[in-house]
């Protein structure tokens, strides 16, 4: 079983989110995901259930219409096919374990990344 090592692998990029895979199988993933203040995933909602279980920071997690305000300590659990999306705020770094079943596909991420692209956290 991997070691998580959230100390070891931090990396942190200026124009947007970061995610290192921790382990991966046909069933699950596991990442640990540093944000910069005010980065995120944007909101979409693939076939996968996902835990986000936060470490350091504040922020946002959307869980379809409600929003979630987490901070060290907290986990959020969204089901599969629930719109979703992961935001730091505060002036710290958040830092998040997120574990999603079964893996999203790259298809089901091209949400992200047009989201990414436009600089849309939300983009209904």
């Amino acid at each position: 079983m991997p070691l998580i090592d959230f100390e070891a692998g931090r990396e942190y990029d200026d124009d947007r989110f970061t995610a290192k895979t921790t382990f991966e199988s046909d069933r699950a993933k596991v990442l640990r995901v540093y944000f910069e203040p005010g980065q995120f995933i944007p909101v979409h909602a693939p076939g996968s259930d996902l835990v986000v279980s936060v470490r350091a920071g504040t922020g946002v997690v959307r869980e379809d219409e409600t929003s979630h305000r987490v901070e060290p300590g907290d986990a959020v659990v969204v089901p599969a096919d629930t719109p979703r999306g992961i935001k730091a705020d505060g002036d710290r770094h958040l830092e998040a374990l997120v574990v999603t079943a079964p893996p999203p596909t790259d298809a089901e991420h091209e949400p992200v990344r047009q989201g990414l692209r436009r600089g849309e956290f939300d983009p209904d």
